[in-house]
């Protein structure tokens, strides 16, 4: 099996991979089942069930427009944000859907989308069900899927979580863990941004490689600037005000260029601009899932804009050892929050970003993993517990915290020679074992932790 860059990172909306993308592109590719398989004329109605995590803080995460989205050809990558919300309300006011796009079916969003918020499906805590209905009443088709983080969708064949990787494509390094990794960097005489490139060329060429990593930088970027430009509260009831428009004409008035932390705030000001987008259901990165978004852009913002002599190439080294590291959580561990709490999120952001800035400040590949190690040692046991079900508190600090403790890693791991007790493979482990001990309250149900401890209001 095999995971590319382009797998880890995609460019989808907010609030959520797990719970508003992946639930999107579920819909999505059961729409289009339906149509390859010559079944959408007789479809007469659709019915979605989704369960466990999905069910509980589906409302808040948006799911639930995210399947009716999906059940009309829209995809996450593509869909106009500003007009999701409207199109939503037209469906639920006029009771109809256009399936896959081409096709006038009845739709009643209360009898045929149902979140059950004491039910899970076996393999996953993001569970959905999907029914496609003819006039007499008849099955034409069903599926299960779930959405196991980061946007990552398995269907009910792949049970066994989302270490299941489909790709069999054969990359020129393989590698099962970062000591593997590390073992490829010694004997080549590699950065590990150099094996991930190697790698990623079995997909496509040198060139698209470069350019696909530069847009998905360019899209965090206009992200930032969205995010730094857009006053007001955020959706969803919290009324959570949003902190970076000030944030943003403070720093740039000057007044703070005195202050010898003012650098953190910049740090704070690109993760709470990407995270406030996400919260709003703007146009993200999924790096390597929704909630965690703010962590990777704002690490880069920091290189691009403090760090001299930083360019494009930087850029790409960055993106790539990032995902070499995330591609260990992933295959080793998890990144869902709902199976592992927000250690497999924010966590794994900080430790992604803190290895990749470690490379790109001229690290060595032992002193890059210790910099990945240190990311996330110090998120183990972090649970996720959204206020509301809504990725705003304490999603939003959490990942300018992160953005910093990334840095702060780095340059921990930058002033050592790269040896070190705990190994990064043996953290992802305890990361992993950590999450299986967690109470599911503590995973991304808001039954738990600040979810029922703050008042809302």
């Amino acid at each position: 099996m095999a995971l590319s860059a382009f797998d880890l990172y995609s460019v989808g909306i907010g609030p959520s991979s797990s719970h508003t993308v992946g639930p999107m592109r579920a819909a999505r590719r059961f729409v289009g089942l339906l149509d390859e398989e010559g079944l959408l004329p007789s479809v007469s109605r659709v019915r979605a069930e989704l369960f466990g995590s999905l069910g509980l803080t589906g409302r808040g995460h948006g799911s639930d427009k995210a399947v009716v989205l999906g059940l009309e050809d829209e995809d996450p990558a593509t869909v106009d944000t500003d007009r999701a919300d409207g199109r939503v309300a037209q469906i639920r006011d006029s009771n109809t859907l256009l399936l896959a796009g081409k096709h006038r079916i009845g739709f009643d969003s209360d009898a045929d989308l149902v979140l059950h918020r004491r039910t899970s499906l076996p393999a996953h805590p993001n569970g959905m069900m999907i029914h496609a209905y003819a006039d007499d009443g008849r099955v034409l088709a069903k599926r299960i899927y779930y959405s196991v983080g980061g946007g990552f969708v398995v269907d009910e064949d792949a049970t066994g979580a989302d270490r299941v990787v489909a790709d069999t494509t054969q990359v020129r390094f393989p590698f099962g863990s970062a000591a593997e990794l590390l073992a490829y960097c010694a004997r080549e005489d590699l950065a590990i941004s150099d094996i991930m490139l190697a790698n990623e060329q079995a997909w496509r060429p040198e060139a698209e490689v470069r350019a696909g990593l530069l847009h998905l930088w360019s899209v965090m970027q206009a992200c930032v600037e969205r995010g730094c430009h857009r006053e007001g509260v955020l959706p969803g009831g919290l009324r959570v005000p949003r902190r970076a428009p000030a944030l943003f004409q403070t720093l740039n008035s000057g007044t703070a260029d005195q202050d010898p932390l003012h650098i953190m705030d910049w740090v704070n000001l690109f993760a709470l601009a990407v995270n406030e987008e996400n919260a709003s259901g703007g146009r993200i990165v999924t790096a390597p899932t929704n909630g965690a978004a703010g962590i990777l852009p704002a690490v880069l913002h920091y290189y691009a804009r403090f760090i001299t002599g930083a360019d494009d190439d930087g850029i790409v080294r960055f993106l790539l050892t990032a995902a070499a590291i995330g591609i260990r959580f992933k295959e080793n561990a998890s990144i869902s929050g709902a199976e592992v709490g927000c250690q497999g999120e924010v966590g794994s952001a900080c430790s992604m970003a803190a290895g990749a800035l470690c490379e790109v400040l001229g690290g060595t590949p032992a002193q890059v993993e210790n910099a990945a190690e240190v990311g996330i040692e110090h998120n183990l046991g972090l649970t996720c517990d959204p206020v509301g079900g809504l990725v705003q508190i304490p999603c939003i600090e959490r990942n300018a915290i992160a953005a910093n403790k990334a840095i702060n890693a780095a340059r921990l791991a930058l002033a050592g020679d790269g040896t070190h007790k705990v190994t990064l493979d043996r953290a992802i482990k305890t990361m992993r074992d950590t999450g299986g001990d967690m109470k599911a309250k503590y995973k991304e149900t808001a039954r738990g932790g600040l979810a029922v401890n703050v008042i809302e209001c």
